[in-house]
């Protein structure tokens, strides 16, 4: 295999061909009109649920480091 063969089947992070179809198909979602239905969809079903993914959001979120900046920000979070 040529070393351009190997750079054309990049994976992992540098799959750019699964990031394109990724983009078009995220584009094609958002542009079908169905992104309301979807996340109505989505919304906990029960009380219970609503507080086992309130926990796991706050469990995530011990984890972190922060919230990112807005986009196009210069802002930058605080330093642990």
């Amino acid at each position: 295999m040529t070393q351009a063969a190997d750079i054309s089947k990049v994976q992992g992070e540098g799959d750019y061909d699964a990031a394109r179809r990724y983009d078009k198909a995220a584009h094609e979602f958002a542009e079908s009109g169905k992104v309301e239905e979807a996340a109505r969809d989505a919304r906990p079903k029960t009380p219970e649920e609503a507080e086992e993914l309130s926990r796991a959001e706050r469990a995530g979120k011990a984890h972190s480091k922060g919230e990112d900046p807005a986009p196009g920000s210069t802002d930058t979070p605080p330093l642990p």
